[in-house]
């Protein structure tokens, strides 16, 4: 089986230092080999996408192996059934925001999604969330600004969220949807000001480093 194949390709490339460098930064999932973006990325592009081969590497349970399967996997072929059983198998950041940024954001569920999972109680489902907000405010072009006027209350409600993968994520969200043209921007400022005005440690921290960005990034231009 060619996942078998690639599985163990991986392994033979595993590295016990990387993997100490990963936890140090906040990833510390049970399988994990040490495997960088680069060559994941490599590995993807010599075997093309795939549905069939990204199901059985995400079933690996292997940290990079699920990295690879997003990157193989066939967007028209997601589900929204199986972004859930995915979403659920979140177990570090950097899973879940290559999920998000290589697969998720190109189906058609992606907004739907990204409203549902905010409310997830789940860190790392939440974070995808707001994740999907910040990839597609970069990614989909062509989107309307009706499509990512609905994220401000959620980015809103849960500003207080102070578990560090969720409140950095809802950052993100806030910061790349007002970089996206002068009307987004407006909305952003503002809805940066009413988090400001929430107590809470998260809530606070969004809120300036969202103004401090904005704001920068106004003056510049």
């Amino acid at each position: 089986m060619r996942a078998d194949r690639i599985i163990a390709t991986l392994k033979q490339q595993a590295d016990a230092q990387a993997v100490q460098k990963m936890a140090k930064f906040g990833v510390q999932p049970a399988l994990a080999l040490g495997i960088s973006i680069p060559t994941l990325r490599k590995l993807a592009k010599e075997h093309g996408k795939d549905q069939t081969l990204a199901l059985a590497l995400w079933d690996s349970g292997i940290h990079e192996a699920r990295i690879l399967a997003s990157m193989v996997a066939e967007p028209h072929r997601v589900s929204p059934q199986l972004m859930d059983r995915w979403a659920n198998d979140f177990d570090a950041w950097d899973v879940c925001d290559q999920v998000c940024g290589n697969l998720f954001d190109k189906t058609p569920y992606a907004y739907q999604k990204a409203a549902q999972w905010c409310h997830e109680e789940r860190e790392f489902v939440r974070r995808a969330g707001f994740v999907m907000m910040a990839e597609l405010a970069v990614h989909d072009k062509q989107a309307s600004d009706e499509a990512f006027i609905p994220f401000f209350p959620l980015i809103k409600q849960y500003a207080w969220d102070e578990r560090n993968f969720v409140k950095k994520a809802v950052n993100w969200a806030l910061r790349q949807i007002g970089k996206r043209n002068k009307h987004l921007y407006a909305i952003a400022i503002e809805c940066a000001h009413e988090i400001q005005c929430m107590d809470g440690p998260a809530a606070q921290w969004i809120a300036r480093d969202a103004l401090r960005e904005l704001l920068a990034r106004a003056d510049k231009d």
